[in-house]
C-alpha cells in the first residue's frame, strides 16, 4: 500500500472534507431550497455589491439632548416649515382669478353724470350696477369709458382704485365698489377620507385648515389620519394630533390649495435580540401603534425588551428616513448627500448601558414604518464559532469512528 492511500492519509483526507463541509455550509447537505452560492453563481448578469460595500449611504446619530430637541420640535414634515411661519399669523389677501364672476356698481355724487344722466325720479339712486362679467383668460374685464382692465391676480380694492382713477375726468366723483357673486379661483379641493371628494370655497376673511375641516366633515380624524397640503407645486404631510397639539401647523388655505386626507394604520418592525421576536421565529416582526404618539422605549417594550445574555445593550438602532431639516438642526454634515435629497436614511443608536439614555429614549417619538433593530452581542459570535467547533470535532471524531469499524469488518471477511 502506498503512503498516498494509507489509513491515516485516508483518514487525514476525510476530516478535512467532512471540516469544509460543515464550516462552509455547501451543498454537501439537503436543503429546502437553493443554496445561495449556487443562486449567485448561477446568474448570467448580475448588479449586486460586494459584502463589504454599504447599498445605501445612511447617517449614524447617537440619541442625545440635542438630538431630542430637533426631533420634538417638528413631526415627519410641517405645514409652517414647509410653507411659511409669516403666513401662519395674517390671512392671505384672495385675489381675483381667471374665470371668477365680477359685479361691478358705479356710485357717482349728483345726478346728471356719466351713469346717471336722464330722470332722476325714475332710478333708485345716482348708481348703476354694471352685468355680470366673467374673467376671461387673458385675465381682463371690459368697463364702460375704460376699456380693458385686468382683473386677474389682483384684489378687489385694486382694481375698484384703478377703475374710479379711471373714471375720475369723466364722471361725478365715482366710487366703484365690486362684489364676487362667484370666485371659483378661490376654491379649494379636499379629496380621501372626507365627506366625500368636493371644492369649498374660502371665506372671504381667511380659513385655517382646522376650520375648512370642521365646516366640510372629515371622517376618523383621529391618531390613523394624515394630512398632505399640496399648494404651488409642494407638498407636505403632518400627522393629524400634530394639527391639533401645535397650533402654528394650523396655517391659513390658500385658493388653489388641494388636501388629501388619508387614514394610515402606523405599524413599526422589530428585529435582532428581542423578547417577542424570539418566541415567534421572527413572524411577528411588526407591531401597530394604537395610540396618537409612541417613544422608542415603548415600542422597544412592544417587542419584549432586549433578550438577556444575547443582545448587545449598548447597540440598539432605530432605521428612518429622516428629514433634512432635522438632521441640519442636529449639526450633522450633509455635504456628501445630494441636494435634492430631502428626506435622507438615518439610524438613530441608544447605548443601553448609560442609565440617562432611558430618560432620552422615553422622550424619542416614533414614526410609522420605524424599524428598531436589536444587535447580538459578541458573545453570541463566540458562541456560534464554539458551537461550528464542536460540531466538527465530533463529525470528525465519528468519522474516525467509522473508519476504524469499516476497517475492522475488513479484516473480519479476510479472516
Amino acid at each position: 500500500m502506498s503512503r498516498a492511500s494509507s489509513p491515516t492519509a485516508i483518514l487525514a483526507t476525510m476530516l478535512v472534507a467532512a471540516s469544509a463541509a460543515v464550516l462552509t455550509g455547501c451543498s454537501y447537505f439537503p436543503n429546502s431550497g437553493p443554496n445561495h452560492l449556487v443562486i449567485e453563481h448561477s446568474a448570467k448578469e448580475s448588479s449586486s455589491v460586494e459584502h463589504r460595500h454599504i447599498a445605501v449611504d445612511y447617517v449614524l446619530v447617537d440619541i442625545g439632548r440635542k438630538v431630542l430637541s430637533a426631533v420634538r420640535n417638528i413631526g415627519p414634515e410641517s405645514f409652517s416649515e414647509s410653507f411659511g411661519q409669516s403666513r401662519t399669523r395674517i390671512a392671505p389677501i384672495i385675489k381675483i382669478g381667471i374665470g371668477d364672476t365680477i359685479q361691478i356698481t358705479i356710485f357717482e355724487s349728483a345726478p346728471g353724470g356719466l351713469f346717471t344722466s336722464g330722470d332722476i325720479a325714475n332710478r333708485p339712486g345716482s348708481f348703476v350696477t354694471l352685468p355680470a362679467q366673467t374673467v376671461d383668460s387673458r385675465g381682463m374685464i371690459t368697463v364702460p369709458y375704460v376699456g380693458q382692465v385686468r382683473a386677474a391676480g389682483r384684489s378687489v380694492v385694486d382694481v375698484q382704485q384703478g377703475i374710479e382713477s379711471a373714471l375720475k375726468q369723466r364722471a361725478i366723483e365715482p366710487q366703484v365698489i365690486i362684489t364676487l357673486p362667484d370666485q371659483t379661483s378661490a376654491d379649494v379641493s379636499i379629496f380621501g377620507d372626507a365627506t366625500g371628494n368636493l371644492r369649498s370655497r374660502l371665506r372671504p376673511g381667511g380659513e385655517r385648515i382646522l376650520e375648512l375641516i370642521a365646516r366640510t366633515g372629515l371622517r376618523a380624524a383621529g391618531h390613523e389620519t394624515f394630512l398632505t397640503l399640496n399648494r404651488n407645486g409642494k407638498q407636505a404631510t403632518v400627522h393629524f394630533p400634530n394639527l391639533i397639539a401645535k397650533p402654528e401647523e394650523n396655517i391659513f388655505l390658500q385658493p388653489g390649495d388641494v388636501i388629501i386626507a388619508n387614514r394610515v394604520q402606523q405599524r413599526f418592525s422589530v428585529f435582532g435580540a428581542a423578547q417577542n421576536v424570539a418566541q415567534t421565529f421572527g413572524v411577528n416582526t411588526q407591531f401597530s401603534f394604537d395610540t396618537p404618539t409612541l417613544s422608542l422605549s415603548e415600542g422597544v417594550a412592544r417587542a419584549g425588551g432586549l433578550i438577556d445574555q444575547r443582545a448587545s445593550a449598548s447597540h440598539v438602532f432605530l432605521y428612518r428616513e429622516e428629514s433634512r431639516d432635522v438632521l441640519q438642526r442636529i449639526g450633522i454634515d450633509l455635504r456628501k448627500f445630494p441636494e435634492t435629497l430631502h428626506r435622507i436614511p438615518t439610524i438613530y443608536r441608544a447605548n443601553f448601558l448609560d442609565p440617562s439614555v432611558f430618560f432620552a429614549i422615553a422622550q424619542f417619538p416614533m414614526r410609522n414604518n420605524d424599524i428598531i433593530y436589536i444587535a447580538n452581542s459578541q458573545s453570541v459570535q463566540l458562541e456560534k464559532f464554539l458551537n461550528h467547533a464542536q460540531l466538527v470535532t465530533t463529525t470528525a471524531s465519528t468519522v474516525a469512528t467509522d473508519f476504524l469499524a469499516v476497517r475492522d469488518s475488513f479484516r473480519a471477511l479476510g479472516n
